[in-house]
């Protein structure tokens, strides 16, 4: 027994002159009696056109054909010519906005209230719907009977939908040419079980009903709620051909053809067409493949010439970088058809780039905007010229915005016998175009010494060997030195039309990957600058993304903090970033997040940042043992943060003795903590010349003043070409307390006690009196205005009386001081007799190359003798400055200063990074 499959298409014109149900029955059988029915059917149409579809594997009782009519309308009605032009605008729902029935309502008020004059909405099919047709071909070919239950899966979901959507004869219409469809798809697919094959053809044919029903249904909606709508077929109207490469090309001369024939016997202002399918020049159906309804919109916005396409979507429009990888990506207002372009290429959730051809022609703009938040303006893909009008009051970046492209690997063609040879690249892409790789990038040297291209990763290993294959002589003379490939890659794509005409983008991007210590492997930039594209390592590809599009404005300057000491300075300083956090995220846009908190004890990590109004409880809660190691590669490893600074608030040399190791590493460091600089010499030359070889930051400036700008002042004369003579100093905030109030009979023990009490001291108040403090402040300024000198070499004055240095414990320290109070009382005294004061200075000598720590005496006159409380001050005597020094003063002791010369420093650190100065 032959089975056969005969089918004629039919026109609609009749349907104009019979009641409304009938007439979308006959409109409908022209469609589904006119494709793929099995025979025999009671079809008396004559037909005009008859075609063979190509025959896959098939039983030798089965023949496959089709026949494919035009049928002159029988009755005769008034032809409409097609108005084109701006009257019109596109709209185009994919999938999930018609999901639902629900869905498909709004999608109906969205079009009843646009206010244009014409509409042509295209449709996709109802969510899940294609992947379910796609399933039932593939069941049935594979010879699966469970197509059956999946095409009563298919019947059921509309079937609901459509009776939560019409009522009276219009759903008695849909259900009746569903259930006819349904039927006719039952007996295909019983044919393609049986052949065991299904042609591309027949499985389009099947594919293409989901965007039939949806079109129904909503034309049907559309005219229920009392406006006048039409639905389209477009494969009576759309032609295209296939271009190879699963793509088809449109023929737009014969698409114009058809749709004027089309409109003149469908007249109407809405028009419901469905999008995804077409139809070949030989009448054949066909989809537009990938993106396909977003196709047939801008196919159909091009020969309607209307003045907009609208695509909806389930996104507020085209964001500046992938928001699940850049959280602080920003919705683009508007887009050049090149900058879209160049961004979907790249990856980005943006349209196919042959979506956007047909509308180029005629300059109309196409609108993403999200369905589900009908108030967000989306964002407009439009002429470049259009956009720069309306940009004019707000400038845009130049760079608009960025893509990426993972799972990569990179080839590296290299030998000096390709340099001049012609041929050479044309044979490598011949040899990657025979296993069928698709090539990302290219990048070739100026010398052509070399040539580097990226490939997908699982292509590579075949690239690799045909190369090999194919140079295996080069490679054995010496012309060619290797065939290197290199694994594990990303791509980073920056996208901007105004790149072009603005210098400085290019060193601005690497400025940006080299600050959060990314290392580029690869670089190609197009002549039209419309994108600089970087290859990186694939573990860098996101802390690179987020790393450039926050240096180009486009999000925070995002900062991983982990602080080492939360102690008092330690946890006054996280109190300033709790209270500071809002300001400076609003109106900085700097975001510093603390990732972590350890003390000697413990440690306290987070994947996101710590709440800092409850660090102390969840430390309590959540905190685990101290490993320092672990902190700094926890603080590192979150690559979702580009850059990591640590601030070390302690005072332990153990620390600082890891800044060199972080610091190599991208590891940013801010510290107070004097051992580092003060250190063997050796130790503290490498870090300052692993801080200038690198772009990572080392800053100290709470070192020596705690809030004052002693470092950043010394740094500031020297850069300018200034010469330090001398830098004289009272460096200790806690003996110039002692000092300024050891006066008017006051005990020396007495004042001692006093500055313990209020803070100012260390618990062992030695530390303090012994000078070393002073010392290593002194070492520092030495070695920052270029001495080479050691703490052995700075002579210092304790004040420690020589019989208390070996007490036991600061509490019996503190019991034998008054033993010595007439000692320290003669010296007061001696001053105040020649009209002078006492303080306690470090002199950085530089003419002569030498430091010291003393007391000194000082008329009252003289700026040192006018301090109060427990302020620092500081004389430059320089060649400039030289009859009268400059001089910084100030609080140079507690907490508060303290932490904030730290929170200054890292909002340094943050704008070298890219925040606004």
């Amino acid at each position: 027994m032959t089975a056969s499959f005969s089918s004629a298409i039919s026109h609609s014109s009749s349907s104009s002159l019979i009641s409304p149900p009938e007439a979308f029955l006959q409109h409908r059988n022209k469609i589904f009696h006119s494709h793929f029915s099995l025979s025999p059917l009671n079809h008396s149409h004559s037909l005009r056109k008859s075609l063979t579809l190509p025959r896959g594997r098939e039983s030798p009782s089965i023949r496959i054909s089709a026949s494919l009519t035009d049928v002159l309308p029988k009755v005769s009605v008034e032809e409409k010519q097609l108005p084109r032009g701006d009257s019109w605008s596109i709209h185009k729902f994919g999938g999930t906005c018609v999901g639902t029935s629900q869905r498909i309502k709004n999608v109906a008020d969205i079009i009843i209230n646009d206010e244009s004059d014409r509409k042509l909405v295209v449709v996709s099919a109802m969510s899940k719907v294609t992947d379910m047709m796609y399933d039932l071909v593939n069941k049935a070919q594979s010879r699966d009977e469970a197509y059956l239950s999946t095409l009563d899966a298919v019947l059921e979901k509309h079937s609901l939908t459509a009776h939560d959507l019409l009522d009276g004869d219009s759903l008695a219409t849909f259900l009746s040419l569903l259930h006819q469809d349904i039927s006719n798809l039952k007996a295909m697919l019983r044919a393609i079980y049986i052949a065991g094959h299904a042609t591309e053809s027949f499985s389009d044919f099947v594919v293409g009903h989901g965007e039939l029903w949806s079109a129904q249904m909503l034309s049907l909606v559309i005219k229920k709620n009392g406006t006048d709508s039409k639905w389209m077929d477009t494969r009576e109207v759309l032609i295209v051909n296939p271009s190879g490469s699963n793509q088809v090309d449109p023929d737009y001369l014969e698409s114009e053809k058809r749709l004027e024939k089309w409109y003149s016997l469908n007249p109407s202002k809405v028009i419901v067409a469905t999008g995804f399918i077409a139809s070949t020049p030989q009448n054949i159906p066909t989809t537009l493949k990938r993106d396909g309804s977003d196709f047939s919109a801008a196919i159909m916005g091009a020969l309607f010439r209307a003045h907009q396409v609208t695509i909806w979507t389930d996104v507020d429009g085209v964001y500046s970088a992938d928001p699940r990888k850049v959280s602080e990506a920003v919705i683009l207002k508007t887009l050049s058809y090149q900058e879209a372009w160049e961004m979907s290429y790249f990856g980005a959730n943006v349209l196919h780039p042959r979506t956007i051809i047909p509308v180029m022609r005629y300059g109309i703009p196409i609108v993403i905007r999200n369905i589900f938040n009908l108030s967000a303006p989306g964002t407009k893909i439009c002429d470049s010229t259009i956009n720069d009008y309306e940009d004019m009051e707000n400038p845009p970046n130049h760079v608009k915005g960025f893509a990426t492209i993972e799972n990569l690997a990179l080839i590296n063609v290299e030998g000096t016998g390709m340099a001049g040879v012609p041929g050479t690249a044309s044979t490598i892409f011949s040899a990657v175009k025979d296993v069928g790789a698709n090539v990302i990038m290219i990048s070739q040297a100026s010398s052509e010494h070399s040539v580097c291209f990226a490939v997908p990763e699982k292509e590579v290993e075949a690239v690799a060997e045909a190369l090999q294959s194919r140079f295996r002589h080069a490679l054995g003379v010496g012309r060619l030195s290797q065939v290197a490939v290199i694994p594990n890659c990303s791509i980073l794509a920056a996208v901007g039309q105004k790149m072009a005409s603005t210098p400085g983008v290019s060193a601005t991007l690497f400025n940006a990957l080299a600050k959060a210590n990314i290392n580029v492997r690869a670089i190609a930039q197009g002549c039209s600058e419309y994108n600089i594209t970087v290859v990186v390592k694939r573990e860098d590809c996101i802390k690179a993304l987020r790393a450039v599009h926050s240096r180009f404005y486009l999000s925070r300057t995002t900062l991983a903090m982990g602080i080492i000491g939360p102690g008092l300075i330690g946890s006054t300083l996280l109190d300033q970033l709790r209270d500071q956090a809002s300001v400076l995220k609003e109106e900085f846009n700097i975001d510093l997040r603390v990732m972590g908190i350890l003390s000697s004890r413990s440690m306290l990590l987070s994947d996101v940042g710590i709440d800092l109004a409850r660090w102390r409880e969840l430390r309590e809660e959540n905190g685990e043992v101290s490993n320092l190691g672990k902190f700094a590669q926890h603080l590192h490893g979150n690559h979702l943060i580009p850059n990591t600074v640590i601030v070390d608030c302690t005072a332990d040399s153990l620390v600082a003795g890891y800044y060199y190791d972080w610091l190599r590493k991208g590891i940013h460091v801010v510290t107070p903590n004097k051992k580092a600089n003060s250190g063997p010499l050796d130790q503290y030359l490498r870090l300052r010349a692993l801080q200038r070889q690198s772009y990572t930051h080392y800053f100290y400036e709470a070192t020596v003043g705690a809030g004052l700008p002693i470092v950043s002042t010394l740094r500031g004369l020297l850069e300018t070409g200034d010469k330090i003579l001398q830098i004289e100093g009272i460096f200790s905030g806690t003996l110039s307390y002692i000092f300024n109030n050891f006066k008017d009979g006051q005990s020396f023990s007495g004042v001692v006690a006093e500055a313990k009490e209020a803070g100012y001291t260390e618990p062992d108040p030695r530390d303090d009196l012994s000078g070393t403090d002073v010392a290593r402040k002194v070492i520092i300024l030495a070695r920052e205005s270029g001495l080479k000198l050691e703490m052995s070499d700075i002579p210092v004055e304790s004040l420690v009386p020589e019989p208390l240095r070996a007490c036991a414990s600061a509490q019996e320290f503190m019991q034998q001081l008054p033993k010595f109070d007439e000692e320290f009382g003669k010296k007061q005294q001696d001053a105040e007799n020649a009209g002078e004061v006492l303080r306690y200075v470090g002199v950085v000598d530089v003419t002569n190359k030498k430091g010291f720590v003393e007391l000194r005496r000082y008329k009252k006159d003289h700026p040192f003798a006018q301090l109060s409380g427990s302020d620092n001050i500081i004389a430059f005597t320089t060649r400039r400055y030289n009859q009268q020094p400059l001089i910084v003063r100030g609080p140079g002791a507690g907490a508060q200063v303290t932490a904030g010369g730290i929170f200054s420093d890292i909002l340094r650190l943050a704008s070298y990074l890219g925040a606004p100065s």
